[in-house]
């Protein structure tokens, strides 16, 4: 019973002694990016109106950023990311088209994947209405 005391209390000593304390937003390294925002709403917009909207992201991690992929959640909506690396502190954006010919009420995703870690995930939303 000696042996165990003493055990644990050296183990004790030895993580007092020795370990530090995590401090994950300080230990993570790497690409890191960050939106301006996540969602864009269209509004109600006429058939045929102006298909493009922008989403704008910083690097805000400390090694380069490069999106690797952006898929619009079917064929109506088509994602342009830029396909250089963004250096940390440095701002670009994605382009969405969406297909203002198809009339009504819609919502869709668009992934973007990164060397950032998971994900992100992208919405639009928004009516389009039938001309005059």
């Amino acid at each position: 019973m000696k042996s165990v005391c003493m055990f644990s209390f050296l183990m004790f000593m030895f993580a007092a002694m020795f370990g530090q304390p995590l401090n994950l937003e300080k230990d993570m390294k790497g690409a890191k990016i960050s939106f301006q925002s996540t969602t864009i709403d269209y509004g109600i917009i006429e058939k045929d109106a102006d298909p493009v909207r922008v989403f704008q992201f910083t690097n805000t991690g400390d090694m380069p950023l490069l999106i690797t992929d952006a898929k619009g959640s079917c064929g109506c909506t088509v994602p342009t990311y830029p396909k250089e690396a963004i250096a940390p502190g440095k701002s670009a954006s994605i382009e969405v088209r969406y297909d203002t010919k198809r009339v009504g009420n819609f919502t869709k995703m668009i992934t973007v994947v990164s060397n950032a870690g998971e994900p992100v995930t992208l919405k639009i939303s928004g009516e389009v209405k039938a001309g005059k």
